[in-house]
């Protein structure tokens, strides 16, 4: 029991320090992105590969490889139901530099939701359920030959092909979800890759010749699959879509992806208690609630000083020197919508005072 709540802080604060590194990769990625499309290249969302030669998009893959190799540690120390949640803080990481970095808004709800990641990621630390212990290589061969896994990792190659092949040409350049589920799906064969790995390195630290086991070189190759789709799908929805957007979406996708693969190969959530699972459970959902407010309200420009404005209620439940909006007369409405359509020079004038008006 010492050993493993040693090698369960290891694994902890493995995973806090990956959040740090690709939280601010996202940033880097981003602006080497961004400087590309002001220079005039192909950009990545339309299949250009410019940024190969951009040496920020390159810090931040550096950045990236630093925080995925720290998780990758973590994997090997602690359950994935455990560090793959904390990439939560890559979020909050994100969010609060490229408010700084990139001029994207963290008004008051974002702070909220800083603040509920924070939170939900310490109840999904403090409740965080025991893996079953796979000690040896061999152990996790047999774990992925179940007919549970195999079901599933069917299921997640070929609603990836489907995604690529047949969703992504029409619908990737439109829907953000598009290039984040075939990121997320993928992602969670990859995670079982890397727990497969990372065990593997233990062992051979321990001396065992464990580079002469087949499924070891299996993993390697099954990896850098899996990384490689995830980092060229990952540069399109950076590309296309606003990073405040792609990172909160992909986080939740991913991290459900990942909980499913952990539950279905490790099964975790067997030996846990009650309290543990709703604990699990809550603190998920906190995060996820907390990464909606980020995301939701993003552009909704509202801060500390205008919080008086909505707390004082006049007497009919408005804001003090607001009143309630009276529909206008039929005739009224029909009058005023013929006027704006007229195209006539001498209308032009009303037409502006009128479509102010409006707005207001």
């Amino acid at each position: 029991m010492e050993v493993y709540r040693t090698d369960f802080y290891i694994g902890l604060s493995l995973a806090v320090s990956s959040s740090g590194f690709i939280g601010a990769s996202f940033i880097l990625k981003k602006k080497g992105l961004l400087r590309l499309a002001g220079r005039g290249a192909m950009r990545a969302g339309q299949g250009g590969h410019a940024y190969l030669r951009e040496w920020l998009w390159w810090a931040g893959l550096i950045s990236m490889g630093a925080g995925e190799a720290t998780n990758f540690a973590a994997y090997a120390f602690a359950p994935a139901t455990l560090v793959t949640p904390l990439g939560a803080l890559s979020v909050l990481v994100s969010a609060v530099l490229s408010s700084y970095f990139l001029n994207e808004r963290l008004n008051v709800h974002g702070k909220i939701g800083c603040l509920l990641c924070i939170m939900g990621s310490t109840v999904m630390v403090i409740h965080a359920p025991q893996e079953e212990e796979v000690a040896s290589l061999h152990a996790m061969g047999e774990k992925l030959r179940d007919p549970g896994f195999i079901v599933f990792a069917v299921c997640v190659v070929g609603s990836s092909l489907v995604l690529i092949f047949a969703v992504a040409p029409r619908f990737g350049q439109r829907n953000v979800l598009v290039y984040i589920l075939i990121c997320s799906v993928i992602g969670s064969l990859s995670v079982s890759c890397v727990k497969g790995l990372g065990i593997g390195i233990k062992e051979l630290f321990a001396g065992t010749a464990v580079l002469k086991e087949p499924l070891f070189w299996s993993l390697v190759i099954c990896l850098i699959i899996c990384v490689s789709t995830q980092i060229n799908y990952l540069n399109k929805a950076l590309d296309i879509f606003n990073t405040s957007m792609v990172t909160p979406i992909y986080y939740v996708f991913f991290t459900t992806s990942v909980m499913a693969c952990s539950a279905i190969l490790f099964k975790e959530w067997l030996n846990m208690t009650i309290d543990g699972v709703v604990g699990t459970i809550s603190g998920f959902f906190t995060i996820i609630s907390g990464i909606f407010l980020l995301h939701a309200f993003k552009d909704i420009t509202f801060s500390w000083d205008s919080l008086p404005l909505f707390l004082r209620k006049g007497p009919q439940g408005f804001p003090r020197g607001h009143q309630p909006y009276a529909a206008l007369p039929s005739h009224s409405l029909q009058e005023i919508t013929s006027l704006l359509e007229d195209q006539r020079p001498g209308t032009e004038v009303v037409r502006n005072f009128l479509f102010c008006l409006c707005l207001h």
